[in-house]
C-alpha cells in the first residue's frame, strides 16, 4: 500500500527538531572549543616547563576519576554484571595508554597534529603529518623524517582512542549505564597510571619537576576530561553525531583555526585545510560504506519479512 502524501503541516514540522537541537549544537561547539583550549594550555605548560607528561596526566586523571565517581555513583542502582565491569576495567588500561601516548605526541608535535591524529587514526594521521609542516610548509623535506617519527605516538593514540570508544559502546547500550561504566573506566585508568607515574618519579628521570599551573591543571581536568565526555555523549545521543564524523571534524577544525591564530602559532591555513579535507573525505567514505552495509542488511530483513508475511497470507492450494 502506498503511503499518503505528507500534508504541508507534516512537512513543516520536520524542521522543528532542527530548531530544538540548536541549543545542543551550540553546547557541542562550546564544549569542543573549551576542550581544545585546554589542549593548548597543556601544550604550552609542557613545552615551557619541561614537566613530565606522565606525572601531569596522572595528576589530572586522579581528581577527574574522583569527580566521575561522585557524580555517577556506579555502586548505586541496578548491579552491574561482570560482563560489563571487566571490559570497563580493561578499557581503563587502554585509556591510560591512550593518555600517555597522546600526551607524548602533543608535547613532541603540537596540538594540531595531535588532534588530527586522534581523528585520523593510522593512515590519515601519517598523511596529515606529511602535509602539515612544523613551520607551516607543506612537504618540507628537511623535517620529513622527524615529522614521521613524532607522529608515531599520536597515531597510536588515535587508534587506542577509537578502540576505547568502540568498547564503551559495546558494553553499554543505555545512556545512564554508559556514564556509570565510564566512571569505572576512568578509575581503572588511574590505577593503571599509578605505577607508571611512580616509576617515572623514582627512576624515570634524574630530575622530575611538576610546577603548578592553576589554569593548565584545572582546564585539563574540567574541560579536557570531564566536560568533553558529557558533551560528546549528548552529541551522540541527541544529535546522532559520533566522534569520528565529518561534522565533528568541522567543529574541531574551526576551533583549531581560532586557537592557532589566538596563540600566534606557526600555522599554515592551506596545509591545514588540505589535511582536514582529506580527513573528512576519508571518514565520510568510511561511514558511507558502513551505512550502506547496514542499509543492505536492513533491506534484506524487510524483504524477508514481507515474503514470509505473504506466504502466511496466501497458503498453497490443497
Amino acid at each position: 500500500m502506498m503511503s499518503p502524501n505528507p500534508s504541508p503541516d507534516d512537512r513543516g514540522s520536520s524542521h522543528a527538531p532542527n530548531f530544538r537541537h540548536t541549543p545542543l549544537q551550540i553546547i557541542h561547539v562550546i564544549g569542543n572549543f573549551l576542550r581544545i583550549w585546554s589542549v593548548y594550555s597543556m601544550y604550552r605548560y609542557l613545552s615551557r616547563t619541561g614537566a613530565s607528561v606522565v606525572l601531569f596526566i596522572f595528576s589530572c586523571v586522579v581528581p577527574s576519576s574522583i569527580i566521575f565517581l561522585v557524580l555517577q555513583k556506579p555502586w548505586r542502582g541496578r548491579p552491574l554484571s561482570n560482563t560489563q565491569v571487566v571490559p570497563a576495567v580493561i578499557n581503563g588500561g587502554i585509556t591510560a595508554l591512550y593518555y600517555i601516548l597522546w600526551g607524548i605526541g602533543l608535547k613532541s608535535c603540537g596540538p594540531v597534529r595531535a588532534i588530527l591524529a586522534e581523528y585520523s587514526g593510522a593512515v590519515l594521521g601519517v598523511l596529515s603529518a606529511a602535509l602539515y609542516g612544523r613551520r607551516g610548509h607543506i612537504l618540507k623535506k628537511t623535517e620529513q623524517l622527524s615529522d614521521v617519527k613524532s607522529m608515531v605516538a599520536p597515531v597510536f593514540a588515535g587508534i587506542l582512542s577509537a578502540l576505547r570508544r568502540v568498547i564503551a559502546r559495546r558494553i553499554s547500550l543505555k545512556n545512564q549505564l554508559k556514564r556509570r561504566l565510564h566512571a569505572i573506566t576512568i578509575a581503572s585508568a588511574t590505577c593503571f597510571l599509578f605505577p607508571v607515574a611512580m616509576w617515572d618519579m623514582i627512576v624515570g628521570s634524574i630530575k622530575v619537576e611538576l610546577p603548578f599551573s592553576p589554569w593548565a591543571f584545572s582546564s585539563t581536568i574540567l574541560f579536557g576530561i570531564i566536560l568533553i565526555f558529557y558533551v560528546d555523549s549528548i552529541a551522540e545521543e541527541k544529535l546522532h553525531m559520533v566522534f569520528s564524523s565529518p561534522r565533528h571534524i568541522m567543529v574541531a577544525g574551526g576551533c583549531l583555526i581560532v586557537m592557532e591564530i589566538f596563540y600566534k602559532m606557526d600555522f599554515s591555513l592551506p596545509g591545514f585545510l588540505i589535511c582536514c579535507t582529506l580527513l573528512g573525505f576519508g571518514i565520510y567514505e568510511a561511514t558511507s560504506l558502513d551505512h550502506g552495509k547496514r542499509d543492505n542488511v536492513h533491506g534484506i530483513d524487510i524483504t524477508n519479512g514481507i515474503f514470509e508475511e505473504q506466504n502466511q497470507r496466501s497458503p498453497l492450494p490443497s
